[in-house]
């Protein structure tokens, strides 16, 4: 998976890469599904639910590209929005000195506290909680990672980067998503589009619409 997916798409982080190799990936789908584990496509890990889109583990090339957009340095603190079964927060964990895996559906997080648990990642703190809230109680964080796709970024998680600090996220969906990397600086966040990327939504982030005549 990482020769062929990641290192192929310019993904030169040596850091990320080994991190990347060191996380078993089977380990965060259920096990009807871990012969699907590295294949280069999202894969599914939780049904649709209570009028939420289901959710995915995110393909490898895409994931490892946002990581590396991030530039986690060992010092940094993260927050990893939409942990979904924990995968992403483990790579992470292996960059930064800590990481707040944020999560939403209950089982998910849970599941994502056990194998977390069992891979020894004693820097990740499973949370719960709205997505698009990100987590006050620990902010500010040096590095915010979103998990999926969104179509709006709410000002309440932007307004959690510490100064310095950096959010990515793919904006829009399907194959008119963007990544994108914002940055704070003098208490000003401003961003840039880095790629195109097409991954799956997470819950939370839609834009409300309003009638107009």
């Amino acid at each position: 998976m990482v020769d062929g997916q990641v290192r192929t798409t310019d993904v030169t982080s040596a850091a990320l890469l080994d991190a990347m190799l060191a996380v078993p990936r089977e380990a965060f789908v259920a096990a009807g599904r871990r012969d699907l584990a590295y294949i280069d496509e999202d894969v599914e890990i939780a049904p649709a639910a209570g009028g939420n889109p289901p959710r995915y583990l995110m393909e490898p090339s895409p994931f490892a590209k946002l990581a590396q957009l991030a530039e986690i340095a060992p010092a940094d603190f993260v927050l990893d929005v939409g942990c979904g079964t924990g995968y992403s927060s483990a790579v992470l964990s292996r960059l930064a000195s800590s990481v707040v895996a944020l999560e939403s559906d209950g089982i998910l997080a849970d599941i994502a506290a056990g194998n977390l648990a069992a891979l020894g990642c004693d820097n990740v703190a499973v949370v719960k909680g709205p997505l698009q809230e990100g987590y006050a109680a620990e902010a500010p964080y040096d590095v915010i990672f979103l998990g999926g796709s969104v179509e709006t970024l709410p000002d309440a998680l932007v307004a959690q980067l510490k100064e310095g600090g950096r959010l990515v996220a793919v904006e829009g969906g399907g194959n008119a998503g963007k990544a994108k990397l914002y940055s704070k600086w003098n208490g000003v966040v401003t961003g840039r589009s880095a790629f195109n990327a097409a991954i799956k939504p997470l819950p939370g982030f839609e834009r409300a619409y309003t009638f107009q005549f």
